[in-house]
């Protein structure tokens, strides 16, 4: 859980207690914590799914909080946000229809409709409180909530999906990560991915989905057996990362499909040229590149995987969710 704990600097001698500032700590795992200043502390609530906070940090701007893992800071989710979009869109051939899963603060759709092959995206998130708070808090995505591309649908992905005709070229999981008690750590099991998934994408459609921190030691919490998960369902598989100094360690990203997905960082770059507007801050072909060519020791780590997630066998990242204490109170 993340912590905030404040000081008027009247501490007895202890260093951390005469900062005459508020500090948000969070714990990443059980002997590692990461704390940074803020200015303010603009919104603290729960919903019936997720506690959720807005902080005004002194490092990374205005940064979302939601169930005491931070998701995304102003100064650096584009990081994040290009990296989950534009990979699988890129390696399309022509996105025309994207479902997106989770992304309630409008980000994911902001990057994806900057190319001008989409013609529509459904943005299904399960937590309208977030959702509408972000339209009022994030301002910087509130043209892609008034897109006419965009659909928001509240509702569960999975009960969305499976009672939609409907097939699309790219799918997103923009979730929030597999934490115990989380709303929705079963949208990473080989079950969601093979009977929800592979049947919603159309002919040479890609999914992609974030993957949990993807660091030389925490990349085994989640991403690599999220990897080999999608393995056991689709032909190809590619596995990313990149450094979100917010989150303080590399962050992963999976994307799948049955149609290869091998274009070289000249085809990528011409691709974002003739098909994207604007200019991304982070992601370009060479940088695509250098992000799918993991260490040595996550390679191996990787070939080596052989958990497969299941409801019955779920990995989580360190944390705990509040879907049962909310449902319950």
């Amino acid at each position: 859980m993340g912590d905030i704990h404040c000081s008027n600097g009247n501490g007895n001698g202890n260093a951390y207690l005469q900062r005459k500032s508020c500090w948000y700590e969070e714990e990443i795992e059980e002997d590692l914590r990461w704390c940074f200043a803020l200015n303010s502390i603009l919104h603290t609530g729960a919903t019936q799914f997720q506690d959720i906070q807005l902080l005004d940090t002194k490092p990374f701007g205005k940064a979302l909080v939601i169930d005491g893992k931070l998701q995304s800071a102003e100064i650096d989710e584009f990081i994040y946000h290009e990296s989950l979009v534009h990979p699988p869109l890129l390696h399309h051939p022509n996105p025309k229809t994207v479902f997106i899963m989770g992304g309630g603060e409008g980000s994911t759709a902001r990057e994806l409709l900057r190319h001008k092959t989409v013609e529509q995206a459904i943005m299904c998130d399960i937590d309208e409180e977030v959702v509408m708070f972000c339209k009022s808090y994030l301002t910087v995505n509130s043209k892609a909530f008034c897109d006419p591309r965009v659909e928001l649908i509240i509702n569960d992905a999975r009960a969305e999906l499976e009672k939609r005709e409907d097939k699309y070229d790219v799918i997103v999981g923009d979730l929030a990560d597999p934490i115990e008690g989380g709303p929705c750590y079963q949208l990473y099991t080989k079950n969601f991915y093979e009977l929800t998934i592979k049947p919603k994408l159309k002919h040479g459609g890609i999914f992609v989905t974030q993957a949990g921190p993807a660091g030389v030691f925490s990349h085994t919490e989640v991403f690599s057996c999220i990897f080999n998960t999608l393995k056991q369902v689709f032909k190809y598989v590619v596995p990313y990362s990149a450094h979100i100094p917010s989150y303080a360690d590399m962050w992963g990203w999976v994307m799948a499909s049955d149609y290869p997905m091998t274009l070289s960082p000249d085809e990528l770059d011409l691709r974002m040229k003739q098909r994207m507007n604007g200019e991304n801050r982070y992601l370009d072909g060479k940088t695509f590149v250098a992000a799918s060519t993991l260490s040595k020791a996550i390679r191996k780590s990787l070939d080596n995987e052989t958990h497969v997630y299941t409801e019955g066998s779920a990995r989580f990242i360190h944390g705990h969710g509040n879907v049962q204490k909310h449902k319950h109170a």
